[in-house]
């Protein structure tokens, strides 16, 4: 089953005519992906188009042995990157496997994301943990020297080699960096570690389905096969130029319809709390692709019916800039029978023989109808069920959507100059070499 765009409560706020009427701004941003790319800006960023059937398969291959040793081996993976670098895979396992991976009976390596924050309080956690057992770690930078995950890297590469001799900590440590530059490609020449490739052509954003993502979500045992096979039917399937037939790019055209109308927040919403994860992959795709040059829909998120009870008010009554993409799926992974109680103290017993699905479902009837009541558009998209080849198909349909709502919005969907601010100020105020002037006018500014 593709993944399918339900219009239908979209009605009172974009017709057909209006929705339609975007065709020759569509075709003109696809075109920046296809024939006329030369002129796109970002253009040496478009491998992901054709990655899920033009990968390096002999790269596949080998990231899948490496999964089989390290799942063989090691009682936790350590995966070490931030941004595009660890929440594509994070998503991914969360979404087919649970939450609460680490936690499952079935689990046979944990696997721990670092690298990801500063908090002294989370990798002190995870180094008490890998003291006690067996671990490798997959550590993800293009460069080597993002702080976040450097810092990790070098507070794991040195239990490594305290826990094991020199040739067994360079077998357990597993590098996805850049395929000729940079100071993490340099050290893993050096000292012989096995190294994966960071696509030149392939933002980090972007690189769920290369070596970035594809090496820790094969580490949980997922199938990586079915994955890249969902990716390419979807790659297949969103081509066709007419937007009356594709609903990918009908996604991205909403979107700016409703951004020109007001709408500056997007919030991706979906009713199962394996999807947490998806919505902050979400969030950096959408958010790093289009927030610039004074413009962008506001990525947000939230699982119902969890959420409903702290952000449901506000939805349902607050400032009228929101809209909803909610994502919905036909089949759970597993399902609840509700039974009948003899004292029926809840007074639920009028639920007695149904699935917990069937009420789950019942929830999201019952909140579209009410939010668009309230003002509140929303995009349904609906997918089969939680597994690999679904997940492939939507991590591209968002990708392919997110390309071109960017070229729609008139930015650059692959760059992202304004986070190198806040980098070059932490690099200052740290006191690293070659930021001294920096750093003096930072602190006066600190202590104004």
């Amino acid at each position: 089953m593709a993944i399918s765009l339900n219009r239908h409560y979209l009605k009172t706020f974009i017709d057909d005519d209006a929705l339609f009427s975007m065709q020759e701004e569509v075709s003109e941003a696809v075109s920046f992906l296809y024939e006329n790319k030369a002129n796109a800006a970002g253009n040496d960023r478009h491998g992901w188009l054709t990655l899920p059937e033009d990968y390096d398969k002999e790269e596949f291959s080998r990231i899948k042995a490496a999964a089989a040793k390290i799942r063989e081996d090691s009682d936790v993976l350590v995966v070490i990157g931030i941004g595009g670098s660890y929440l594509g895979a994070r998503a991914a396992i969360e979404f087919v496997t649970s939450k609460n991976y680490n936690l499952l009976p079935g689990t046979k390596t944990k696997i721990f994301f670092l690298g990801n924050s500063i908090s002294p309080t989370e990798i002190n956690e995870v180094l008490a943990i890998c003291k006690t057992c067996d671990f490798s770690v997959n550590v993800i930078s293009k460069s080597g020297t993002t702080t976040e995950p450097a810092i990790a890297f070098r507070v794991f590469k040195k239990l490594l080699e305290a826990k094991y001799d020199k040739a067994e900590a360079v077998g357990r440590i597993y590098v996805t960096t850049d395929r000729a530059h940079g100071t993490l490609k340099a050290l893993s020449d050096e000292e012989g570690y096995r190294q994966f490739v960071v696509p030149d052509d392939v933002g980090g954003r972007y690189s769920v389905l290369t070596a970035v993502g594809l090496l820790p979500i094969a580490a949980a045992g997922i199938d990586i096969d079915a994955l890249m096979s969902g990716a390419a039917d979807a790659m297949r399937r969103y081509t066709s130029t007419s937007l009356k037939e594709n609903p990918c790019y009908q996604y991205a055209a909403i979107r700016n319809l409703l951004y020109r109308a007001g709408k500056k927040v997007e919030m991706m919403v979906a009713y199962e709390p394996d999807y947490t994860l998806m919505n902050e992959w979400f969030k950096q795709l959408f958010g790093e692709s289009e927030g610039k040059d004074g413009k962008g829909i506001y990525p947000a998120s939230a699982i119902y019916s969890t959420d409903l009870h702290s952000l449901g008010q506000y939805v349902q009554q607050g400032e009228r800039i929101l809209f909803e993409t909610v994502v919905t799926f036909a089949r759970p992974k597993t399902d609840l029978m509700i039974e009948e109680d003899g004292k029926n103290a809840d007074g639920l017993n009028f639920l007695a023989g149904k699935p917990l699905s069937y009420v789950n479902r019942k929830a999201f009837e019952a909140t579209v109808i009410a939010h668009t009541d309230g003002g509140v558009p929303n995009i349904v998209l609906e997918a089969d069920t939680m597994d690999a080849f679904t997940l492939g198909e939507l991590f591209y349909f968002l990708e392919k959507a997110c390309a071109v709502s960017g070229y729609l919005l008139g930015v650059n969907p692959f760059d992202q100059p304004g986070v190198e601010s806040y980098k070059k100020n932490m690099f200052a105020l740290l006191g690293k070499p070659g930021y001294e002037d920096m750093t003096a006018q930072l602190l006066k500014r600190i202590e104004e």
